[in-house]
């Protein structure tokens, strides 16, 4: 607003970035299909706008990209596969449209894992090879929203678009030290991304802050005629966000599940718990029950939507499929109708729980991911890499979130030893995202520093 700096100028610091990030050692491979035409495009309508001051929204000039998994003209829907997505696509999903009609300028599609089916971002395929974590360069990203969180911390965009069906969004911002939200279920439009799994994904931004996700959050959150699951939704609010302290709030722990993490992690999450408890909230211990099958049962929900939607792929380009995506489907195609049955059985009983837990709590207060960004090894650039116990560990604190449809957001609040991000989860009741926003603004108060990471660019210098 100041005319100090252009949406034009940002925009060229973002096409140098772009050329050099991909001829770095390594590469860091988090936007994988970007046109200098367009983005250009986008930053002079913006620049005019400025200049005559009638911006559209808050997000006008502002630099943002989307996972493959959505369709954004004139990009490849390949969602990290070398084989779909063959033609440019000519119609925007709708979250794209609508960051288009907010003025923002789409820098590109980011990197994911093939078909979002795993959570370490490792996709060796052509197209895409193995996005870095910016903090730790020979580190996983975490996945499937791989490159939305390596470019927002890389600092090539201080807003990205994933989506989660069991922590896709939350694992890789968690990794890469980055504010990620997955709203409720039906909360933000799917609708033009591809359908892996039709009752377990929510998207979500990942941002460099609360107040950031809080902007893109207000702007996407809204029902679209295109997108059923989220007709009836409440209309969505940010009301008391800014309230001075979290007087009032109760704050829900269950810690034999809370304490499920590494030292590290568990020592600096309690800090965290005590951090909000000073600003007023109280904290109650409660017992979130049957965790075990929640966990086996998300499992049978995602895999079996995925295989039902992926088996003409799973039939016509089984050879095209990295090696992970192959055993994931195939593993998949154990299950049976009354194995999915039985779990959305499950669903309607955790789902009765949470009702009779939100009556007496406001959010559900856990670690984000129980490790930190897992290392990349030689053999995974070559032949990916398939890890189920660390899949498990990644997914433990997601999981209930994607089942039950819940909100969860995830907040970076201190490193590891060896300088990896650790973060907190707040997880709250259908359709409440404004007091995870309002409890994540007080956590980012509580993280007294934060590192700058490895890979860096500052796109406004």
């Amino acid at each position: 607003r100041s005319g100090k700096l252009t949406p034009s100028q940002v925009a060229k610091n973002i096409i140098a970035t772009l050329e050099d990030c991909d001829k770095s050692t390594p590469p860091l491979r988090a936007i994988v299909q970007w046109d200098q035409e367009q983005i250009m495009l986008m930053a002079e309508a913006s620049t005019a706008r400025y200049r005559n001051k009638c911006t559209l929204s808050y997000l006008d000039g502002i630099p943002v990209c989307l996972k493959e998994e959505f369709k954004v003209v004139p990009y490849h829907q390949r969602v990290g596969t070398v084989y779909l997505g063959t033609e440019p696509e000519t119609e925007d999903a709708t979250v794209a449209k609508k960051l288009r009609e907010a003025g923002a300028i789409i820098i590109g599609v980011s990197n994911m894992h093939e078909l979002g089916t795993g959570t370490t971002g490792c996709n060796p395929n052509r197209y895409h090879k193995i996005p870095r974590n910016p903090y730790k360069p020979n580190h996983f990203t975490g996945g499937s929203s791989s490159g939305s969180a390596a470019a927002v911390a890389a600092g090539l965009c201080p807003v990205a678009i994933g989506t989660d069906g069991g922590g896709s969004v939350r694992i890789p911002a968690s990794f890469c030290g980055v504010v990620g939200l997955k709203g409720t279920f039906g909360r933000i439009s799917c609708h033009g991304s591809l359908p892996l799994s039709y009752s377990t994904v929510s998207a979500g931004p990942i941002c460099t802050s609360v107040a950031d996700a809080a902007i893109v959050y207000s702007i996407l959150a809204e029902p679209d005629p295109l997108y059923p699951y989220g007709l009836k939704q409440p209309k969505a609010t940010l009301s008391d966000m800014c309230a001075p302290d979290l007087k009032g709030l109760k704050l829900g722990v269950d810690w034999t599940f809370f304490k499920a993490c590494d030292a590290e992690i568990l020592s600096i999450c309690e800090k965290a718990v005590e951090h909000l408890q000073s600003l007023g909230a109280s904290v109650v211990e409660l017992s979130l029950p049957e965790m075990e099958e929640v966990r086996v049962a998300h499992v049978i929900c995602i895999l079996s939507e995925m295989r039902d939607f992926l088996q003409p792929d799973f039939n016509k380009h089984f050879q095209e499929m990295n090696l992970d995506t192959r055993a994931n489907l195939a593993l998949a195609s154990q299950f049976t109708a009354l194995d999915y049955i039985t779990a959305n059985r499950q669903r309607t009983r955790s789902m009765r729980f949470l009702r009779e837990i939100f009556t007496t709590v406001n959010c559900i207060l856990t670690p984000a991911v129980a490790c930190t960004a897992p290392r990349i090894y030689e053999s995974d650039l070559l032949t990916g890499s398939s890890d189920m116990s660390l899949t498990v560990r990644s997914m433990r604190f997601m999981q209930l979130g994607n089942f039950t449809g819940i909100p969860g957001l995830v907040i970076p609040i201190g490193y590891s030893a060896a300088g990896l991000p650790i973060s907190f989860q707040v997880m709250g009741k259908w359709w409440d995202e404004a007091v995870l926003l309002r409890i994540g603004l007080k956590l980012e108060e509580f993280r007294c520093q934060t590192k700058k990471p490895s890979i860096y660019y500052d796109i406004l210098a």
